[in-house]
């Protein structure tokens, strides 16, 4: 009965841990948070950067489903870039897009807390270039629950 139930076990879970590795290739869409705080008397001026790399991205990003920049409703100092990207390799594109790199270079002057979350599986590569910029990274990996209608990512 042991053996059986061992055997079960496996056999259930097994389509889990294919269906996840495959997602580990970076493969499938995540979302990505960067919460932002901007330094007091900066605001009109960090809107005006962010608006800059809003509209570089728009024209030069097919990966990039859905980029927005939300205000907190509890801290006027305090944004969230909202972000969904088709793959792993669509944030790698961002990544290694110059306007954003120029936006970066001026949250430096302008901001003063900068994090990112990760929701889904990413590439090993995107999880590199995030460390490499030294931003702080919370990754929420997919667990076995939950679906994507790919047919909305192809």
């Amino acid at each position: 009965m042991r053996i059986f139930l061992s055997f079960i076990i496996l056999f259930l879970s097994f389509p889990m841990y294919a269906e996840n590795s495959q997602e580990m290739k970076g493969d499938n869409p995540f979302i990505l948070i960067a919460r932002i705080h901007i330094k007091e008397g900066k605001t009109e001026a960090y809107l005006n950067i962010a608006s800059d790399v809003d509209k570089a991205v728009e024209a030069s990003e097919p990966g990039m489903l859905l980029h927005t920049f939300d205000s907190d409703p509890s801290d006027p100092l305090a944004y969230t870039w909202t972000e969904i990207y088709a793959n792993s390799q669509a944030f790698l594109d961002h990544n290694a897009n110059p306007p954003v790199g120029e936006y970066v270079t001026k949250h430096a002057e302008l901001g003063d807390g900068f994090t990112i979350e990760i929701y889904g599986n990413v590439s090993q590569d995107v999880i590199d270039a995030i460390n490499a910029l030294e931003i702080p990274l919370k990754h929420f990996k997919t667990s076995r629950v939950g679906y994507i209608r790919e047919e909305y990512f192809k």
